[in-house]
């Protein structure tokens, strides 16, 4: 069941055809999905896709998507988006409604707007999902209204399929299973269609990409769900991230899209975290106020034992936590926290300020409970054991506890704690 849960994630994952997509979760997801019924196998079906490039024979005047002056209007939106500067982007997106009330394109970037909001709190915050609802179900109406007008509209069909795609996995989150099947099955139908003009732009080459990497990737990881991928279709891995990268480099809406799955494919599925640790670094230099992009560069700096930078960025962080800076909440914090909580202990030998970093991090992660593993466990290992060392052994024993209730019973944390424990009666 949670990897049935797991794969209706990807699929939505995988429809994400935006301008402007998600950038997905803070961390490695956890194996959450389930499956609903007949319904997951219904939502794949009969879809085919190949890996040429179609030059359709189309009138594509009246696209906004390819028009080169909304371009140029939309670059300052789109930065301002990715730096949540919200209030900027939506501006320029309403003024973009105004002209053209009747395309789908304003309300989807508006509803991306408000995808950004969610997002950065690892989909906490419920407070903007109907507004967001809202914006992709007019992105739809609109659409459906253009593929009626003229069936070879594969503009329309990408907005139907992008629309669609974060209907689906914003459901998958809410454990909506039957809207989530349902869109998936949408925006599979439109990715269908829209894949036709991948010759016209990178921006329809994208989803693309994505299917051809996952529709691999998935069945090497989950292989119990073999018989449901038989409706997939068939992928190649090495493919997909070449045309990821082309679309990073080539696309306007969707580069840095590309470039965020690009830094979390090579780090998280691929274990490639050398070659993911560049696109990481310039999404965080070009983007220095999104509190994702921050703190994955830190996580990756961290790993890559870049410590001097890794310190610099976490303080950033918690200082713009501080300040209320908007997208900077207890996910990001958690991360800063432990960081520098480690840095203070190994490197600076400031036990003291490492304790006080270690609790940050506990409350940033209670908050907004993140407390099923990760950075939380290791900052309660971690005081645990100073604890320890400093003879306190209430505090000690009351760490590991916490570490012996929610580690996993095969992990060494658990195994340390619950030999402390046993010890220490």
């Amino acid at each position: 069941m949670p990897a049935l849960f797991r794969l209706l994630r990807l699929l939505s994952l995988l429809l994400l055809l935006s301008p402007v997509l998600q950038s997905y979760a803070q961390q490695t997801p956890a194996d959450t999905t389930r499956r609903r019924g007949a319904g997951q196998n219904s939502a794949i079906r009969n879809v085919e896709l190949s890996n040429v490039d179609v030059l359709p024979n189309t009138d594509t005047k009246g696209w906004l998507l390819l028009d080169k002056d909304i371009q140029l209007e939309l670059d300052g939106a789109v930065q301002n988006l990715y730096n949540f500067k919200y209030d900027k982007a939506e501006k320029q997106f309403r003024s973009l409604r105004r002209r053209y009330p009747h395309h789908p394109m304003p309300y989807f970037l508006l509803g991306l707007s408000t995808w950004w909001k969610i997002m950065p709190t690892n989909f906490q915050t419920k407070q903007y999902d109907k507004i967001f609802y809202a914006y992709m179900d007019t992105a739809n109406t609109y659409s459906e209204q253009l593929a009626k007008a003229d069936p070879k509209n594969y503009e329309a069909y990408f907005f139907l399929s992008a629309a669609n795609g974060f209907d689906a996995r914003l459901n998958a989150e809410r454990h909506n299973w039957r809207k989530a099947t349902v869109s998936s099955k949408r925006s599979l139908n439109y990715l269908q269609k829209s894949r036709e003009a991948n010759g016209l732009s990178p921006e329809f080459l994208f989803g693309e990409a994505l299917f051809n990497y996952y529709a691999v990737w998935i069945p090497e990881n989950y292989p119990l769900l073999k018989p449901v991928l038989l409706f997939f279709p068939k992928g190649d891995k090495k493919l997909g991230l070449d045309q990821l990268r082309t679309v990073a480099t080539n696309g306007f809406y969707t580069s840095v899209e590309a470039k965020v799955f690009l830094m979390r494919i090579l780090h998280n599925e691929e274990h490639q975290t050398s070659a993911a640790f560049p696109v990481a670094q310039g999404l965080a230099r070009k983007y220095p106020d999104n509190g994702y992009f921050e703190r994955f560069y830190a996580y990756l700096c961290f790993d890559q034992a870049q410590f001097t930078e890794c310190e610099r960025v976490s303080r950033d962080i918690l200082e713009k936590i501080n300040t209320g800076m908007p997208g900077y909440e207890a996910s990001s914090g958690r991360y800063a926290s432990y960081f520098l909580g480690y840095l203070m202990q190994f490197k600076y030998k400031d036990l003291a300020k490492a304790k006080d970093f270690y609790q940050r991090c506990i409350v940033f992660a209670e908050s907004n409970g993140e407390t099923e593993g990760g950075f939380y466990l290791f900052a309660n290992a971690s005081l645990a054991k100073l604890a320890d060392q400093a003879n306190d052994k209430e505090a000690a024993r009351r760490y590991y506890a916490v570490v012996v209730d929610k580690a996993d019973h095969k992990s060494t944390q658990y195994k340390e704690a619950k030999a402390w424990l046993k010890k220490h009666k």
